[in-house]
């Protein structure tokens, strides 16, 4: 897991500022002197705790997987694994919608050329990040009991959690363009069917795949978990 709060709060209060503009206005607040405006504080302590806002966009990205993996790590393990994994998409479909330009930021579709990246593209891919491989590792461990299962044909569970993985936020980065405004229940209509759909194509049975997609979609709209 990656670290939380440190013990002066300051770089705590700018990186939630961030985030802050971030929901309300999207990315072209994020300047120096709005963000430090925010917080309360001069443009200097912005500097003096990340060195500029290249820094200060990486810490506002691990907050955002920090947050992800606290919000994975509620969602209980259960004797139904695909149950448990819908469960995970619904929760990453809720994170997206609380916040959009945070979640952009978070899977790097945002336009980079804003934000002035670090020449380092290690250490500004978010995917090699701490936070980012501890919200992660939620997925890949249900994937691992989900072929341990046997409900599904063998095979590696690593492919299996990176293709789980590409689906649902491809999903999400198309409901929140609108994409699916047509549709009066995108998560019933389009999201359901595709996880029923990858399911089956890894050797579940339809019905049973169903099931288990529907009982989790109706859990988080019961507000259990996550909110639909």
């Amino acid at each position: 897991m990656s670290e939380g709060p440190t013990s002066n709060g300051v770089p705590e209060r700018l990186v939630e500022a961030t985030i802050k503009l971030l929901a309300e206005h999207g990315p072209s607040a994020i300047k120096v002197r709005t963000v430090a405006s925010e917080a309360g504080m001069s443009t200097m302590v912005v500097y003096s705790h990340f060195g500029g806002i290249p820094e200060l966009i990486r810490a506002v990205v691990d907050r955002g997987f920090f947050e992800m993996e606290k919000a994975f790590a509620d969602v209980p393990n259960t004797d139904d694994p695909i149950f448990d994994l819908f469960m995970l998409a619904l929760t990453s479909r809720e994170i997206a919608r609380a916040n959009p330009h945070l979640y952009d930021l978070m899977f790097g579709l945002s336009t980079r050329s804003t934000y002035r990246p670090t020449p380092d593209k290690d250490v500004r891919r978010s995917g090699h990040s701490p936070a980012f491989q501890a919200a992660y590792a939620h997925l890949a461990d249900a994937c691992s009991r989900l072929v341990a299962s046997g409900r599904v044909e063998a095979q590696d569970s690593q492919v299996v959690a990176a293709s789980l993985w590409s689906y649902v936020h491809g999903y999400i980065t198309l409901e929140l363009g609108d994409h699916f405004s047509r549709f009066d229940d995108p998560p019933a209509r389009i999201m359901l069917p595709m996880g029923v759909t990858f399911s089956v194509g890894l050797g579940d049975e339809p019905e049973r795949a169903r099931a288990s997609h529907e009982a989790a979609l109706e859990l988080s709209r019961r507000g259990r978990s996550v909110r639909a």
